[in-house]
């Protein structure tokens, strides 16, 4: 899968996985998409290091899927934790 289709799958992905988490969040939805282009890349560069996986199949494909949400998810998560440390210090 080229570079193109895992942007266009992580702007997908940052906006869903922005409605599963839920909660009050300080970024709007166009850092929340960058992140989750992030997240994707993320995702797909962990997939297919640790599981030998070359660029992680199909733009359709589950394993795809879910490399990018996990992605999108973990990098999500930590950008809100060092933002609530922020505003916590503040």
């Amino acid at each position: 899968m080229g570079i193109i289709a895992w942007i266009i799958l992580g702007l997908i992905v940052g906006c869903v996985v922005k409605l599963v988490m839920g909660g009050k969040d300080v970024q709007g939805i166009v850092v929340t998409c960058l992140l989750g282009v992030a997240g994707a890349l993320f995702g797909g560069a962990l997939t297919a290091l640790f599981f030998d996986v070359g660029s992680t199949g199909e733009f359709f494909n589950l394993s795809t899927w879910i490399a990018a949400i996990a992605g999108s998810a973990a990098i999500l998560i930590v950008f809100n934790m060092i933002n609530v440390r922020r505003s916590v210090h503040r």
